[in-house]
């Protein structure tokens, strides 16, 4: 389905971009119909990237993304619009995606004028009707609302709700309750449940590792753009190969422990990206 070969990122950076930051380097996963694939990684990891990579909202620099075998990166504008009928994202912060001068309804009339222009109105009305009460959202209380007039769980909601109506294959879900109330977030993961069990494959990017455990199918490790281990979830989480993954879960809180009493193992990396098959499809950086 989507397939990420050896992908890499390079920012220009300095005054007149002479230099380059290396984003993501040699990153290759991929991800199935229906599957849920973790991808972990700390601030500035480069898993954001990789989602924009995906979306098609910053070019690759070297390496194939490629969706059903096409690459994505040879699209013209008419498979763009198609590609984006079965890949949508969702964001860290909904409100910024959102204009803030107009109401949510106009993000499905948007869809409408673009996808569905043959439509009637009122099979339109019950289709986002439909849509909404399918994650949890009265039409009558969202539709009608300014952006700051909901919650940030509103929000994301609506965004899930705008992919559900295109009946997406892929869903690019970054961060999308970190901004969200603890007592939102459980709901918003119970509905990506609901999803994939419709047949929905997600590439879930967090840097919170309880929740990409709870979640996800296989999970992924990043650090400074490239991948250090990846396998089955159980695997990673219970079976740790590598140095980093090992630093990050002892680094996780414990309801049953004082800060004092839990002290962080050391990670020193010696820099080295091979990846090497450990156990099954369980990979770790040595």
């Amino acid at each position: 389905m989507l397939k990420l070969d050896h992908v890499t990122k390079l920012y220009r950076i300095g005054a007149f971009g002479t230099k380059a930051r290396c984003a993501v380097d040699d990153v290759s996963l991929e991800l199935g119909p229906g599957e849920v694939v973790s991808l972990i990684g700390e601030s500035g990891s480069g898993k954001t990237t990789i989602g924009r990579m995906i979306l098609r909202l910053c070019a690759i620099t070297s390496g194939t993304i490629t969706y059903d075998g096409a690459d994505i990166s040879r699209f013209g504008r008419r498979d763009v619009r198609q590609y984006y009928g079965k890949v949508q994202g969702v964001f860290q912060d909904p409100f910024s995606s959102f204009n803030p001068v107009f109401k949510a309804d106009r993000i499905f009339r948007m869809i409408r004028e673009s996808y569905f222009p043959g439509v009637a109105g009122a099979e339109w009305t019950r289709m986002v009707g439909d849509t909404l009460e399918a994650v949890g959202l009265n039409p009558a209380d969202v539709l009608g609302k300014y952006p700051h007039q909901m919650s940030g769980g509103q929000l994301q909601r609506l965004l899930i709700a705008r992919a559900l109506l295109l009946d997406i294959e892929l869903l690019v879900a970054d961060e999308i309750i970190s901004m969200i109330d603890a007592s939102t977030r459980i709901d918003v993961l119970n509905l990506l449940g609901d999803l994939k069990a419709r047949g929905l494959s997600i590439l879930f990017i967090t840097h919170d590792l309880s929740l990409g455990n709870y979640i996800s199918e296989r999970t992924v490790i990043l650090r400074n753009g490239s991948i250090v281990e990846m396998g089955a979830t159980a695997d990673v989480f219970g079976d740790p190969r590598h140095p980093y993954t090992q630093a990050l879960l002892a680094s996780v809180p414990h309801l049953d422990e004082k800060w004092q009493e839990h002290a962080p193992l050391p990670f020193e990396g010696d820099g080295s990206r091979a990846l090497v098959q450990v156990a099954g499809d369980h990979f770790a950086a040595v």
